[in-house]
């Protein structure tokens, strides 16, 4: 993707655009990661203060994916860490975006994924492994399912049905 941007794919596919099939999320994530642009394949996931099951995707091989974790936008404690973010890497994740917060910024931003999240904050979640997997997840008014495409770059962020080209 570093060839093209997501303002290339918005200019190209605008009939997509308007019927839906290609969604742009709001510009509330902050850009963590050495990697400032990445996409592929989107795996979703649904927690609230638990990242017990983000853990289990990100030990798994990503083969590219994206996981976007709808974690309800909380303020109150970090889903991914310094040490998810080197599984990600080492696992072969493309990146991860984050309707909640991180942590252990310095870490992150070592390692070569891409990883977008609402905010950063000192404490660890809770660990119940409760959430739902490969499920439609709804981030800042935006449907986004397992299976769908998503582009990030420095200009935001595209959820597609389809992977794009130009």
């Amino acid at each position: 993707m570093a060839s093209l941007a997501t303002t290339d794919f918005c200019d190209a596919n605008e009939p997509l655009i308007e019927s839906g099939d290609i969604r742009i999320l709001p510009p509330i994530f902050q850009m963590y990661g050495k990697r400032r642009a990445f996409s592929g394949p989107i795996a979703t996931l649904k927690v609230f203060e638990d990242n017990v099951l983000v853990r289990e995707f990100l030990e798994s091989k990503g083969h590219g994916r994206v996981l976007v974790v709808d974690g309800g936008g909380s303020m109150k404690c970090a889903l991914v860490g310094g040490n998810l973010g080197q599984l990600a890497q080492i696992n072969g994740w493309a990146g991860i975006v984050v309707n909640g917060c991180i942590r252990d910024v310095d870490e992150i931003n070592g390692c070569d994924t891409g990883v977008r999240a609402l905010a950063t904050h000192p404490k660890k979640s809770k660990k119940r492994g409760v959430g739902e997997r490969h499920i439609p997840i709804h981030i800042a008014g935006t449907e986004i399912h397992d299976g769908e495409w998503l582009y990030a770059d420095g200009d935001g962020i595209l959820i597609s049905k389809t992977e794009l080209s130009v």
